[in-house]
C-alpha cells in the first residue's frame, strides 16, 4: 500500500517537473532565439534602439557603465530571490501536501528560521545599497567640468546654450515624417543635433521654460527632470565618436511623443570647426545685452526774474 503510494507521488513529481522544465525550456528557446536574430541582423549603430533589441543600450560614458554593472548586479539578485521562492513553493507542495503529509505539524515558531528570514533580507539590501549609493553620487555632479551645456524644454522643442562659447544658442526640433530622408530615423531625427566633444567633461545644466520635462539620454545613462525655475546639474563623458538618440522621459502635453533629442559626438578638432560654423550659422539665435540707458541730470530750475 504505501510502495504504491510512494510510486504514485513519485510519477506525480516526475511529470510535474516534466512540465516545468519544458516551460523554462521554451522560454529561454525564445529569449536566445529572439536574441540570436536580432544579432544575426548586424549590430545597432550607435545609441540608437533598435528593433528586438534585448537588454540595456551600449554605454557610451563612465556614468552609463556604472548604472549597466549595478543593473546587472540586481539581475543576478532578483534572479537568485525568485529561483529560491520557486524552489521553496515546489518543496512546500510537494512535502507537505495532505497525502504526503495527512497529519499536519502543529510547531508554532522556529527561532533559527526567523532569524534567517530576518538577517537574509537585510544582507541583501546592503549588498544592493552599498552600489546604489555609489552611483548616484558619481552621477551627481561633474567634477573638473571642462565646458557647459544647458538644456531648456519648451512645448515642445529643446533650446540648447554654450555658455562657454559665446552663448551660443539655438533650438532643435523633430523632422516631421514627411520631410524624413532615407537613412534617418523616424521620431529620433532634429533639425540641429547638439554637438559635443568626445574625451570631455561636459556639465550640463537641465530646466524647462513652461511645464515639466525630462532630458534623458539612454546610452549616457542620463534622465534628469526639466523644472521650470529650477536649474538641475548632471554630466557626462562621451567614450567614443556617434549619434546618440534620446527622447523627453516627463508628459508635457500633446506633443510629448514628439520631442526627440539627438547628440553628435566628435573629436575636439571638430568640435571647434564646428563652433565657428555654428556661431555663424546662429549668429541672430545669441542674446542681445538690454541696451544701457544714461541717467540725465536735470536741468537746473531756471531763476525767476524780479522786477
Amino acid at each position: 500500500m504505501r510502495s504504491g503510494r510512494l510510486r504514485r507521488k513519485e510519477e506525480w513529481l516526475g511529470m510535474n517537473v516534466h512540465r516545468i522544465s519544458a516551460v523554462l525550456t521554451a522560454f529561454l528557446f525564445s529569449v536566445f532565439g529572439s536574441a540570436g536574430a536580432a544579432l544575426a541582423q548586424g549590430q545597432p549603430a550607435v545609441g540608437e534602439p533598435h528593433s528586438w533589441q534585448l537588454g540595456l543600450q551600449a554605454s557610451a560614458s563612465p556614468v552609463k557603465e556604472q548604472l549597466t554593472d549595478f543593473h546587472n548586479l540586481l539581475l543576478v539578485v532578483i534572479t537568485g530571490i525568485t529561483l529560491l521562492v520557486l524552489a521553496l513553493l515546489i518543496y512546500v507542495m510537494v512535502r507537505f501536501n495532505a497525502k504526503a503529509n495527512p497529519n499536519p505539524t502543529r510547531t508554532s515558531h522556529n527561532t533559527i528560521l526567523e532569524v534567517a528570514w530576518t538577517v537574509l533580507p537585510v544582507v541583501i539590501l546592503v549588498v544592493i545599497a552599498v552600489p546604489s549609493f555609489k552611483v548616484l553620487y558619481f552621477m551627481d555632479k561633474a567634477e573638473n567640468a571642462e565646458m557647459t551645456l544647458k538644456v531648456i524644454g519648451h512645448q515642445w522643442f529643446w533650446e540648447y546654450q554654450y555658455p562657454d562659447h559665446e552663448d551660443l544658442t539655438f533650438s532643435s526640433y523633430m523632422i516631421p515624417d514627411d520631410e524624413i530622408q532615407p537613412g534617418q530615423r523616424r521620431l529620433l531625427e532634429v533639425d540641429n543635433r547638439i554637438v559635443l566633444p568626445v574625451d570631455t567633461n561636459i556639465r550640463i545644466i537641465v530646466t524647462a521654460g513652461d511645464v515639466l520635462h525630462s532630458w534623458a539620454m539612454p546610452s549616457l545613462g542620463i534622465k534628469k527632470d526639466a523644472i521650470p525655475g529650477r536649474l538641475n546639474e548632471t554630466w557626462a563623458r562621451i567614450d567614443r565618436e556617434g549619434v546618440y538618440y534620446g527622447q523627453c522621459s516627463e508628459i508635457c502635453g500633446t506633443n510629448h511623443g514628439y520631442m526627440p533629442i539627438a547628440i553628435e559626438a566628435v573629436s575636439k578638432e571638430r568640435f571647434a570647426q564646428w563652433l565657428v560654423e555654428a556661431k555663424e550659422e546662429f549668429a541672430s539665435n545669441a542674446p542681445k545685452a538690454p541696451a544701457v540707458q544714461v541717467a540725465q541730470a536735470p536741468a537746473a530750475p531756471v531763476p525767476a526774474v524780479q522786477e
